[in-house]
């Protein structure tokens, strides 16, 4: 047992691998949905313009596949944390080449230019992979124990559906 594996980063894990799930269940029944997810350690919230009837429905059916045993749902390529690996990972490998590539003793380097891209590119790319790995190990748990669904509420923000995706661990 991990430190992700207690009070209160389970309750997120499990609440992001709804989220996750209910998204795959979205993307299955509405053809080229939009949208955008929040996990917490009370539910998650989906902004994005889907029907209150269609979330609900398909949250529910998120959780039944993932007691059905199919924590693979709880895994999205799409999701923040590959977001946020490929961004630190581009970073850190332009800051590398940047630093140590050109002629030393000069501030701006334009020969490290070529090398920065290639450097940043490789690492997006490497990212990918390692993103759903840090996001299959850490933050997201296709496992959802007792978590249940206590309610679904729905408010519009200007042109923007919001759905709240109330849990109970």
């Amino acid at each position: 047992m991990g430190l992700t594996d207690i009070y209160p980063f389970i309750n997120i894990r499990r609440n992001h691998g709804l989220e996750h799930a209910t998204i795959h269940v979205l993307s299955e029944r509405v053809p080229h949905l939009s949208l955008v997810g929040r996990s917490d350690m009370g539910g998650f919230t989906l902004y994005g313009n889907v029907s209150t009837n269609v979330v609900t429905d398909a949250a529910h059916e998120a959780l039944r596949r993932l007691r059905a045993g199919h924590a693979d749902l709880a895994v999205h390529p799409r999701c923040g944390t590959i977001l946020a690996t490929t961004g630190i990972l581009s970073g850190l490998a332009s800051f590398a080449a940047i630093s140590f590539g050109g002629k030393p003793g000069k501030r701006f380097r334009w020969g490290a230019v070529p090398q920065t891209i290639m450097a940043a590119t490789v690492a997006a790319i490497l990212s990918q992979p390692l993103g759903l790995l840090l996001q299959e190990r850490y933050t997201v748990t296709g496992n959802p124990a007792s978590l249940e669904i206590t309610g679904i509420t729905r408010t519009k923000n200007s042109q923007m559906t919001v759905h709240r995706v109330s849990t109970r661990q």
